[in-house]
């Protein structure tokens, strides 16, 4: 399973993703890129940012459910 599939099945299971557990669980260093990918591929993957610790991120989750 590559990563887009990877990381697409672990939205759908657990309901959103981050840069950090992208990283850890799937050694995904451009979370963005393979988010990007799943786009083009018709996903309707949604984004929002978060705040902790002074620090901006990006999550990532499935539109429309």
């Amino acid at each position: 399973m590559n990563q887009a599939s990877q990381i697409l099945n672990h939205i759908k299971t657990h309901g959103a993703i981050n840069p950090l557990m992208a990283l850890e669980r799937y050694g995904c260093m451009r979370l963005a890129a393979r988010v990007s990918d799943l786009r083009q591929r018709g996903h309707k993957i949604e984004t929002r940012m978060k705040k902790a610790n002074d620090k901006v991120y990006a999550e990532y989750y499935l539109g429309g459910e």
